[in-house]
């Protein structure tokens, strides 16, 4: 009952939604169906004059009209059919791009926090294999449960106004393939889910397997991949082969109680006719609306698995849909306190934070005031939280305890639009889109002029290796920017930020994929960009930070110093340490 239940809300859920506001197609497209279901049993019951008045009474007269009159039924049932399909066919594809597009909206809405527990490879399932499935289902449904149904019920008219002792007799025996249908679809149900769970860990495998080709070749692990994604692929085809296997067995079912019906029908309409209670053509017009009520028959008793298959897809679809960020705007923002794009003192007053589904603290009573115009460094050793407390400034991940200020404002009480737009971030993780070198230079950033580009892209240092590509700022870069080295995609983010001119600037390691005299060619230009900018600083090498105004040390997610560089290698023995493994080698 569970499932039936869920069905029911699903149903609704999704004629709402998705397919309700194409009400004046609906109805277009059901009318034409009533029209093929009429015409089709307007031929099976043409079956009788043609018997009993041309062949039997050879009445000359019907040998012209009855064929002209087939004719044009069935020119009606090709029309009727034609536009019923197509804009049965829209309304699926309406349905497929708008429950894509409602997808998407909510996957861009979640937190960061959620993508680290779900993998890339099930949500691209989920947004291409299920919503494909559902789709199917749910157009084989509504096409079938309308057109199947009115042919059903013309037919058995036609049965009804033949014998209805006959029809009576045909009837009976398909209510018995009632109980077994509606076992088969929730099988079908349980096994559809496992499938889909399974084509996404296959997407997830290929995914990792051909982004990492250079890894799995430099460590001949070929053979170790090929097995992952066979065992997937094997699992993907019993699921299958398990659920044609289970969805045939209602064949073999209707098919005996089909034979069943017919076999009956012969023997006493038969015997009808032998006796004259009957008339051939009055027999067959009946037998030829019963052989075509079959059909339809047989497709509403199979409907049950077809519609639990997309239910299982639509499960997982709405799974997606109804996910709730836990990082949300304020309801009443306060935006307006705070001018556009300018700087301000940031004041982090007893911050603790731990990631979901993780009751360690990562950062511990965190108390930091940065002036305005100051560049702070953030160093210690790796986990010490120095790029969680950079995540938390954007709002990417929420304080699990304290405030952060800009200015007076806490930064809850701004839109993300607002508060986002006053950082740049520069981070060790470079993404770049397979785009051309301009979109990604100015990516997410509107008006920006061709002279604007090249300047940015002059004061990060691009300009030399983009000019060696044939397009130049029009060069498609490939997927990840596989054509740039990483020390280029480190420069091209340098020149986003050079672009995006916010007030608040965000260094997560921004040299570390450059060689040293890279690094020293940039240097000047991250100097540049540091200007009359507040600045945060993840160092990596000593010469992003000796000149800091301040040095943050932390150890273990706490704060265990702050002042600068020459009075904290005399006076703390962590950051000596520090200095003297990573530091050191840069100033030989």
């Amino acid at each position: 009952m569970k499932i039936q239940n869920s069905t029911k809300k699903l149903l609704y859920r999704i004629f709402q939604n998705y397919i309700r506001k194409h009400n004046k197609k609906l109805f277009i497209s059901f009318f034409c169906m009533i029209i093929v279901s009429a015409t089709t049993a307007i031929n099976a019951w043409m079956m009788q004059p043609v018997l009993d008045d041309i062949f039997i009474k050879k009445d000359e007269r019907l040998i012209l009209i009855i064929p002209l009159v087939i004719l044009l039924i069935a020119i009606l049932k090709g029309f009727s059919s034609y536009f019923q399909s197509i804009l049965m066919s829209f309304i699926g594809y309406k349905i497929v791009a708008d429950l894509q597009n409602d997808m998407f909206r909510t996957l861009l809405k979640c937190d960061i926090s959620y993508f680290s527990k779900t993998n890339s490879g099930t949500l691209i399932s989920r947004f291409l294999a299920d919503v494909g499935a559902l789709s199917r289902g749910v157009h084989n449904v509504v096409i079938n449960i309308i057109k199947d149904f009115f042919t059903l019920v013309f037919l058995i008219g036609v049965l009804f106004y033949h014998n209805s002792n006959l029809a009576l007799i045909s009837l009976f025996v398909f209510p018995l393939a009632i109980y077994p249908i509606s076992r088969i679809g929730k099988r079908l149900r349980k096994i559809s889910k496992s499938t889909q769970i399974g084509f996404g860990i296959l997407t997830k495998r290929l995914s990792e397997s051909l982004q990492g080709i250079k890894t799995i070749k430099s460590f001949n692990a070929e053979f170790i991949e090929q097995n992952k994604v066979e065992k997937e692929v094997d699992n993907i085809f019993q699921l299958t082969y398990k659920s044609s296997k289970v969805n045939s067995i209602s064949r073999p079912l209707m098919e005996t109680l089909g034979g069943l019906a017919i076999a009956i029908i012969i023997y006493v309409g038969g015997s009808q006719v032998i006796s004259g209670t009957t008339t051939p053509g009055t027999f067959f017009s009946f037998l030829t609306a019963l052989l075509m009520a079959y059909q339809p028959i047989k497709s509403l008793a199979s409907l049950n698995a077809t519609l639990q298959m997309a239910m299982a897809s639509a499960e997982r679809i709405f799974d997606i849909i109804d996910s709730k960020p836990n990082i949300v705007e304020s309801s009443l923002t306060k935006d307006n306190l705070l001018k556009k794009n300018s700087s301000y003192d940031i004041k982090i007053l007893n911050v603790s934070f731990s990631y979901p589904d993780d009751e360690k603290n990562i950062l511990k009573d965190i108390s930091i005031e940065i002036k305005k115009g100051e560049k702070i460094a953030l160093v210690g050793y790796s986990g010490a939280g120095k790029t969680t407390l950079l995540n938390l400034l954007p709002r990417f991940y929420d304080v699990k305890k304290g405030k952060i200020f800009i200015e007076d404002v806490n930064i809850k009480d701004l839109s993300f639009n607002f508060l986002r737009e006053h950082f740049s971030l520069v981070s060790q993780d470079i993404v770049l889109f397979d785009d051309t070198l301009k979109y990604n230079v100015c990516y997410g950033l509107s008006n920006i002029t061709e002279k604007q580009i090249l300047a940015a892209c002059k004061k990060a240092n691009c300009d030399e290796f983009i000019k060696k590509f044939p397009k130049g700022l029009n060069e498609i870069i490939g997927e990840k920017g596989v054509k740039l080295s990483g020390g280029q995609k480190q420069r091209i983010a340098i020149a986003r930020a050079f672009l995006k001119n916010s007030p608040f600037l965000l260094l997560d390691e921004a040299t570390s994929s450059l060689d040293s005299r890279s690094e020293r060619k940039i240097q000047k230009s991250l100097t540049d960009l540091m200007k009359n900018k507040t600045s945060l600083v993840i160092a990596h090498r000593l010469s992003t930070i000796i000149d800091a105004d301040k040095i943050i040390l932390l150890h273990n997610g706490k704060i265990e110093d702050i002042d600068r560089h020459k009075n904290l290698l005399k006076k703390s023995k962590i950051y000596k340490n520090l200095y003297e493994l990573q530091f050191k080698n840069t100033m030989k």
